[in-house]
């Protein structure tokens, strides 16, 4: 209704005299995504709504006594980007705990850890993310006998980039009561050598030793979250889609908005089965709050593993360790009832599946609600229902997506991190349904695109790079990349603005630069619509504005 209304106040301007702008941008290289208008020179904005877009001589109209004038100086501005799929408590905890990103060898790697248990009180626990064994030769998972010679008094817990494995000492499962004889719980494996468990935890395995970790005061998650939000606006996401969340964070994420701390938009998710999504079904959802930028109306559902640890469930046995498909995290029968409920609610469901038998699943589980409560019984006929990350599909899997009305929420660089190990994990003739941009375009779904930070780095010119190359950020490619999966710029363009925003239900207010909509842009110090593909890694973002308000950059 705001849309609607923002533009009947527009067009009386046009004929009585146009509204005065707030700000007016002008010298802009204006990509609006709007194909009935694909550029302009200007946007004029009143409070948090666009009012005019298009030439800035015809932008002069709008101009009062006050409004101010913000010259882009020839910058490439798009809608605002969107980040669909991001973890913002781990982007903040990642930069206050052991950051081990990066670490290249083993021996970096466990330099990194020696450092920070040099600084150590004694018996304190050792935490941190962002190791990937795949770069390092040979690349083998760590063990607890690495960690072992180094922090023997220090329980230490080491959490795998995509933060569905974990290494830990025998300090650690010592405290944890794990030993031989000690069962892998359901949805997570114990792995072991000789018998014994050589440290590495995969997927549910990892809460037998997270448990006994003490959990971070509610001001300490706060500081994570905000700090993550910081990093956020300034790498130009006017948007995040926050995939997870259980309610002691949704209270926090909260006090900060009601604080006014927090200007960047949110659609935040729940985490279920369990405690956070039976309350978003019992109280329903929360949609616009605080100024439009907090929505709440998704339960998030893990549902494997990661294929780089061999937890994404596969229909045939992964090709370099041939007695293990991976594994399901979540037991089927136990999903039915409530995505049956969250139809009947106007709940949206987003399911983390990645390997090729988990995508079938939820494939057959959502088709299975969408019958057991059709249209007439549902709060919202078409409920634009997702899958994150979507990575390993079949053949005949790929068209379901369009048929059924799932969206895939994919990120552009998993598969260029993931194809230097991909190959070995799953044999050639599996990457032909691995991260299947282009021909789930084709078959008519809708891709949004996200980061997953902090999975990964997260940085939306990564992002952009990698649906458009295929490459690795050097350049790389090689057998079984499938350079034919890449997206054009447009395309790219649209997965992290007007496919993200209708994701969300908000192609009424953002994902293209229209009148009516809300004022939110990316600004970019490079066009990289039409640079050479390598310099738009050494793109950077200029100017975040969220609601007309330049909340990054300003100068």
């Amino acid at each position: 209704m705001r849309a609607v209304a923002a533009i009947l106040l527009f067009m009386s301007g046009i004929t009585a005299g146009a509204e005065t702008a707030g700000t007016i941008f002008i010298n802009g290289n204006i990509y609006t995504v709007n194909e009935k208008q694909p550029h302009a020179d200007a946007i004029a904005v009143q409070r948090d709504r666009i009012i005019f877009v298009g030439a800035n001589a015809d932008a002069e109209k709008f101009r009062g006594n006050k409004t101010r004038i913000v010259d882009l100086a020839g910058k490439t501005v798009t809608p605002g980007f969107t980040d669909s799929h991001c973890h913002i408590f781990g982007i903040g905890e990642r930069e206050m705990t052991l950051n081990l990103e990066g670490t290249n060898t083993r021996e970096d790697f466990l330099a990194r850890v020696k450092e920070r248990v040099a600084r150590a009180e004694h018996d304190k626990w050792i935490t941190g993310r962002g190791w990937i064994e795949t770069f390092w030769k040979p690349p083998h998972f760590p063990t607890r006998t690495d960690l072992d010679k180094i922090a023997p008094n220090n329980p230490v817990f080491l959490t795998r980039a995509d933060g569905h494995a974990a290494v830990v000492n025998s300090a650690a499962l010592k405290l944890a009561n794990i030993d031989d004889h000690t069962p892998d719980p359901f949805g997570g494996q114990i792995l072991k050598m000789n018998g014994d468990p050589n440290g590495m935890l995969l997927d549910n395995a990892m809460d037998l030793v997270a448990k006994n970790i003490p959990k971070p005061t509610e001001a300490e998650t706060e500081h994570a979250s905000l700090k993550g939000i910081d990093r956020e606006i300034k790498l130009g996401w006017c948007e995040i889609q926050n995939a997870g969340s259980e309610l002691a964070d949704q209270e926090i994420i909260r006090r900060a908005y009601t604080a006014g701390k927090v200007k960047l938009r949110m659609i935040n998710s729940a985490y279920g089965p369990g405690e956070a999504a039976n309350a978003l079904l019992k109280n329903g959802e929360t949609l616009n709050a605080f100024d439009h930028r907090f929505t709440q109306r998704t339960i998030k559902v893990i549902f494997d593993g990661a294929l780089g640890s061999r937890g994404a469930a596969l229909l045939a046995p992964y090709s370099d360790k041939t007695d293990t498909s991976g594994f399901l995290t979540q037991k089927p029968e136990e999903l039915r009832p409530m995505f049956e409920e969250a139809l009947r609610r106007g709940i949206q469901v987003e399911t983390h599946a990645i390997g090729d038998r988990a995508n079938r699943l939820i494939l057959d589980l959502y088709e299975q609600a969408f019958k057991a409560v059709p249209p007439g019984q549902r709060k919202i006929q078409e409920p634009r229902w997702r899958v994150e990350h979507a990575q390993i599909l079949t053949e005949q899997d790929i068209p379901r997506f369009a048929k059924l009305g799932v969206i895939a929420s994919m990120q552009p660089s998993h598969a260029i991190s993931d194809l230097f190990f991909a190959p070995s994990r799953l044999g050639m003739e599996r990457l032909a349904g691995a991260y299947a941009w282009n021909s789930l375009i084709k078959s008519g779904a809708v891709i949004c695109g996200g980061s997953d930070a902090p999975v990964e780095r997260g940085e939306p010119m990564i992002e952009f790079y990698a649906a458009v190359t295929r490459k690795s950020i050097k350049g790389e490619s090689g057998e079984g990349w499938h350079p034919e999966q890449a997206v054009s710029r447009e395309q790219a363009l649209r997965m992290f603005t007007s496919n993200a925003a209708y994701a969300a239900f908000e192609e009424n207010d953002k994902g293209s630069i229209e009148v009516g909509k809300l004022a939110d842009f990316t600004v970019l110090s490079a066009d990289v619509m039409k640079i050479p593909a390598p310099e738009i890694l050494k793109t950077r973002c200029e100017m975040t504005i969220i609601g007309g308000e330049i909340v990054y950059g300003d100068r």
